[in-house]
């Protein structure tokens, strides 16, 4: 027969809202109100008596009054289910008690554990079935609940009777009935008592109560259940009488409101509604014309004269927007160009130096908004020189980022002069000092490497502590000494250090928005996660390193908004590739030459070099060191020495002008006299007679000239 009532479907009633927006005209302005309120009073003095909304009102509070009544019938109906609900579940209780109190429990028990059917068991089952039919029960039965299953003891019925349980019949447990009938099957239960309405067993009301053994522990449940299908019909027979009277009653109401209201509101409100499709046919021309005619003599009148007047006033409104619709697209525009020209004054192509292998190194930047401050920087000094810049610009926006661009210039400028960090920082910091009244400033890092050696001079001028990894380590900040910010104050001094990078050593610098990234709970990244996101990122190259750590904060900060640009730049020393040329750095000047004769010289005697081979390399050096000092306009230069087995290879670069001498410079007519050949080509083509090998590149903003001589 299966679980019965107790089966009640679990639901969620959730009414649908229909939400109606009224567009209401809202007179802020007090020039419309006073303007409305003389209209007004010109029309009373006209002796227009308006009647105003509080007649309306009244009537509408006599229609919904009526409309109450008719809610009441459905609450009427309602209390009268309440009321026979309570008396059939009070009914159903009353006689699962008595049959709790009838029925021996321990009996049960012999029953339960497989025993015949007795003299007792057909007396019991023969007063259930008649309490059944002479109280107009649906079903009456006395089961054992078990933990997945109830066991039947007696069912009220006769037996073989489709629907009707035997001695020892089990049935599973179904929805909620596991949970409720084990709830009634203990001492001192309280009364349980269920109201179900489904397909399957109608409207019932079910009482559930235990039977108690002599030791008064519970045997088995007493169950009954009542049919209220009854009370369904006469709500029904209810209902339908209301609704008849309520829809005669309606029909009546409705068509003497509708020709009140549509009177009174219904052709005003047609009238504006016209009038405001002829404004969208006409699109929104000739507003400073427009009339609508309402003499309703109420409010609807004055809601149209209202409208007239902001139709009027919203001809300029409109022409307002339009304009100012116009700047934001420009200024929109003009900010995406802004943020595009930011982008590619940073370098953006990695690898930057393809021809470099000493190094690997990446950036990135990410802003805040369109454009922001921060900004990052690495270029080559010279052959042997790498610039690295981190900054941060105070602000946010179009100005910072104009701000930024002028530092970024300035100090590459000054770096490329051959000045130390120190020096760099000093001259840049009072060129922004002048005419700053902005007061804006920007926080710098600034490193300057020399390749060949690892050694690194630094300087800092209120930024971020760089973080270091040795190849062996682990990431971790370096205290340095910070100075004051650079547009600060003018004339301020700057400290310099130096770092000594070897193989495998990693440097990552960093602007603040990194450590200062916050998530939805307001909570800071802060340097300790970074330092941690740093050591746990594979140790692959500079790329997969910032794309680790950008990972990281990207999953701390969720959803939270950035405030800050997130800018960052990681340089990482890789194994020499066998180039054991020895360089130096050197300012083309020509009282510089002697340095780089000498500098040569001493090299190539060291390595045992013959004297013929050292004097061709010193005309070499001669020729080649005046060329750059007197027509390159370099303001830097680098100069490469390696000794091998019987050859010597010699490089010069500089940051020039592009001149390539292999196959620019003029080939002279050797067969002419002196004072008949033209000036200049000869040096260079005596060096390129003397060596062996001559190559010519420009790379970088460099021009490198690479002279090789075999003995």
């Amino acid at each position: 027969m299966g679980l019965r009532p107790w089966q009640k479907k679990s639901g969620c009633w959730m009414p649908g809202a229909c939400c109606i927006g009224w567009q209401t005209a809202i007179f802020g302005s007090m020039s419309i109100r006073k303007q409305i309120n003389r209209e007004v009073a010109d029309a009373m003095k006209k002796g227009k008596w308006k009647v105003r909304l509080q007649f309306k009102l009244l009537l509408g509070l006599v229609l919904m009054a009526f409309v109450l009544m008719l809610i009441l019938a459905p609450a009427i109906s309602g209390l009268y289910r309440s009321h026979m609900e309570d008396y059939y579940s009070q009914l159903a209780f009353n006689q699962a008690s008595i049959a709790a109190e009838i029925i021996d429990g321990d009996t049960i028990k012999k029953y339960y554990e497989g025993g015949e059917k007795d003299t007792y068991y057909e007396e019991i089952r023969q007063y259930l079935l008649t309490v059944k039919q002479e109280m107009g029960l649906k079903y009456f039965y006395v089961v054992v609940p078990e933990e997945e299953q109830m066991v039947y003891i007696w069912d009220a019925g006769v037996e073989g009777e489709q629907g009707v349980c035997d001695l020892g019949d089990a049935d599973a447990y179904y929805g909620g009935g596991n949970e409720l009938m084990h709830a009634a099957f203990t001492p001192n239960a309280e009364k349980t008592i269920l109201i179900t309405n489904n397909d399957a067993y109608g409207y019932l009301a079910s009482a559930y109560v235990a039977i108690l053994d002599s030791a008064g522990n519970p045997a088995a449940l007493s169950s009954i259940d009542i049919s209220m299908d009854m009370i369904e019909q006469q709500i029904r027979q209810f209902m339908l009488l209301v609704l008849g009277i309520t829809c005669s009653v309606l029909l009546m109401s409705i068509f003497a409101c509708y020709f009140y209201i549509r009177r009174i509101l219904i052709r005003p409100l047609g009238v504006l509604h016209q009038a405001s499709l002829g404004l969208v046919e006409h699109k929104m021309e000739h507003l400073d014309q427009f009339e609508v005619e309402v003499h309703t003599g109420d409010e609807v009148e004055d809601l149209a004269n209202a409208f007239q007047y902001m139709v009027r006033r919203l001809d300029g409104y409109i022409r307002n927007l339009a304009s100012v619709t116009a700047e934001k697209e420009r200024i929109g525009a003009e900010l995406d160009v802004a943020a595009k020209i930011q982008a590619d004054m940073l370098p953006c192509i990695f690898p930057p130096f393809p021809d470099r292998h000493e190094f690997d190194i990446y950036a990135s930047m990410r802003p805040a908004k369109e454009v922001g401050g921060d900004f990052y920087d690495f270029f080559l000094v010279d052959d042997d020189h790498l610039a690295l810049v981190m900054a941060d610009v105070s602000g946010k926006g179009v100005p910072a980022a104009l701000f930024m661009m002028i530092s970024k210039t300035l100090l590459k400028s000054a770096a490329q002069a051959g000045l130390s960090p120190k020096s760099v920082l000093e001259k840049v910091n009072n060129q922004l000092c002048e005419n700053n009244e902005a007061e804006m400033f920007v926080t710098v890092w600034m490193g300057i490497l020399e390749i060949s050696t690892g050694k690194m001079r630094c300087a800092n001028a209120g930024h971020e502590y760089p973080a270091i990894r040795r190849r062996d380590g682990s990431f971790e900040l370096y205290k340095d000494r910070h100075g004051f910010v650079l547009a600060g104050m003018e004339g301020t001094r700057y400290r310099e250090y130096e770092l000594e990078l070897a193989y495998g050593d990693s440097l990552f610098v960093y602007t603040d928005g990194v450590a200062e990234a916050t998530n939805v709970r307001q909570e800071l990244y802060g340097t300790e996660r970074m330092l941690a996101a740093l050591n746990q990122a594979p140790e692959k190259g500079c790329r997969e390193l910032l794309a680790a750590v950008s990972e990281d904060v990207d999953m701390f900060a969720g959803e939270a908004p950035q405030f800050d640009d997130i800018t960052m730049l990681c340089l990482k020393m890789n194994r020499p590739d066998g180039d054991c040329m020895k360089k130096r750095s050197i300012l083309p000047q020509i009282e510089n030459l002697g340095e780089a004769t000498a500098f040569f010289e001493e090299l190539l005697r060291n390595e045992k070099v013959p004297e013929k081979i050292i004097s061709q390399v010193n005309i070499a050096v001669d020729e080649i060191f005046s060329n750059i000092v007197h027509y390159s306009g370099a303001t830097t230069a680098t100069l490469g020495c390696e000794a091998g087995e019987q050859f010597v290879r010699i490089r010069f670069s500089d940051n020039g002008r592009p001149y390539d001498p292999t196959t620019e410079a003029p080939e002279p007519d050797i067969t002419l006299d002196a004072e008949e050949r033209g000036i200049g080509g000869l040096g260079i083509f005596m060096v390129k007679k003397m060596m062996d090998e001559t190559a010519y590149e420009y790379s970088n903003g460099f021009n490198v000239l690479t002279l090789v001589k075999h003995w």
